[in-house]
């Protein structure tokens, strides 16, 4: 083992720099903490490490710089103890670097079993600066609370942001040009659909699905099958068409549980449960809760659920059309949690989609068309009662291209197009 890594080490040193597209993530180079990027397959982890790399590249000797890939299938089955061949296999290329500081790059490591242990007890004895990256949240965030607590810094990395994409694409971000509004919006109609995965950015709509069909593959069958050995594929492969198919909407386990049930599944409702807590350990899905004042009275209601990507919603769906509210809301989900993970649904006579616990609080409803006077006044009421409640005189109303700022005596509700708001920091 220790002269495969010697090998892969060397073999990372001679490589060019990659090709890397700038992301919108502050990762310091130099800190005090293990940097730990966890988030779903193919959002561009390996990349935002390979940015850094090139980052510290242009700083320092290159030989002080280790990456190592634990998806490569050359260091199959690695084990902890392996993990120590590691850093001896390294000092013996290197010998003189004891004496450095050292960056050391382990990209997926929730492959090798016991990895936090190895990785406290050089954190602790060598002056390394350590980053790791992980698919699982469940595995990494267990691991790190019980094993790293106060040694760790956490970046969520999701696939790009529609600011992002603008980049990727060379669009210029300019709201008093009409030249740039009109590509912004046409990059929008792209990217509801198409979702944020930079592989599929330049690829016709059959080879976007293909690759995006790959992805959740590589999801479902690495991140949730294998590692939680999966009995029920069926069931699991009817769950995942349910769940993207209805993004943006309240998820029954009741409901569920009596439908497949009276389809001929074997089924639980803590199969369904557990099922569903597996996708959001994978990054695949997220779900919120509904705001109530104790953790009992939230578990009474159902929860929302939305995808990872609009674009997985398109494997599953013949047509698109009637669906542009939830992608709507589904985006605006994501562009919150890139945030913050204090995100809740709020129904009192009316709902709200989002009520988010932030510096300051925020409620926000999502609405493709507010042209029809009933759809409008619904909106703005339930935004009226949810301030009432909140305490707080602002809100927010995103709809498909609708731009005003409309006061009701002390509260104040700004209406303002998707395109736009997702660009508003």
């Amino acid at each position: 083992m220790r002269t495969l890594l010697k090998r892969l080490i060397t073999d990372f040193h001679e490589a060019p720099s990659k090709q890397v597209v700038p992301r919108d993530y502050n990762v310091p180079v130099d800190s005090r903490k293990i940097i730990s990027l966890i988030g779903v397959r193919r959002s561009g982890k390996t990349f935002l490490l390979y940015s850094l790399i090139n980052q510290l590249r242009q700083e320092l000797d290159p030989r002080n710089i280790v990456y190592i890939n634990f998806e490569d299938d050359r260091l199959y089955p690695l084990g902890l103890k392996d993990l120590d061949d590691l850093i001896e296999a390294y000092f013996e290329l290197y010998p003189q670097k004891r004496d450095e500081k050292v960056y050391l790059f382990l990209d997926e490591v929730q492959n090798v079993p016991e990895w936090e242990r190895f990785v406290r007890r050089i954190y602790d004895t060598f002056n390394l600066q350590i980053f790791v990256t992980g698919s699982s949240s469940k595995l990494l965030s267990h691991e790190i609370a019980t094993s790293l607590r106060g040694r760790t810094l956490t970046y969520e990395v999701f696939p790009f942001s529609f600011h992002e994409y603008l980049v990727y694409k060379g669009i210029e971000i300019n709201f008093n040009s009409s030249r740039s509004i009109s590509f912004i919006k046409n990059g929008f109609t792209h990217y509801l659909t198409e979702g944020g995965f930079a592989e599929t950015f330049d690829e016709d709509t059959d080879i976007q699905k293909k690759i995006l069909r790959d992805y959740l593959d590589l999801i479902v069958y690495r991140d949730v099958i294998e590692r939680y050995n999966i009995k029920n594929r069926a069931l699991l492969k009817r769950l995942i068409k349910y769940t993207f198919s209805n993004i943006s909407t309240l998820i029954s386990y009741n409901k569920l549980y009596n439908k497949y049930k009276s389809s001929g599944y074997k089924v639980s409702k803590d199969t369904l449960y557990n099922y569903i807590s597996f996708l959001e350990d994978a990054f695949a899905l997220f779900t919120i809760p509904i705001f109530r004042n104790s953790v009992h009275e939230e578990q009474r209601h159902p929860r929302k659920i939305y995808a990872v990507d609009t674009g997985f919603k398109s494997l599953f769906d013949t047509s698109l059309s009637a669906d542009f509210s939830k992608l709507y809301e589904n985006l605006v989900f994501l562009h919150l949690r890139r945030k913050t993970d204090q995100i809740y649904y709020f129904k009192q006579k009316y709902e709200i989609d989002f009520y988010c616990r932030m510096q300051e609080p925020q409620l926000i409803n999502v609405s493709y068309d507010i042209s029809h006077p009933q759809t409008r006044q619904r909106e703005i009421k339930a935004l009226q009662e949810g301030m009432a409640y909140f305490n707080i005189n602002k809100a927010t109303l995103i709809t498909m291209d609708q731009e005003e700022l409309l006061k009701i005596a002390d509260q104040i509700i700004t209406i303002t197009p998707i395109w736009k708001w997702l660009l508003m920091e």
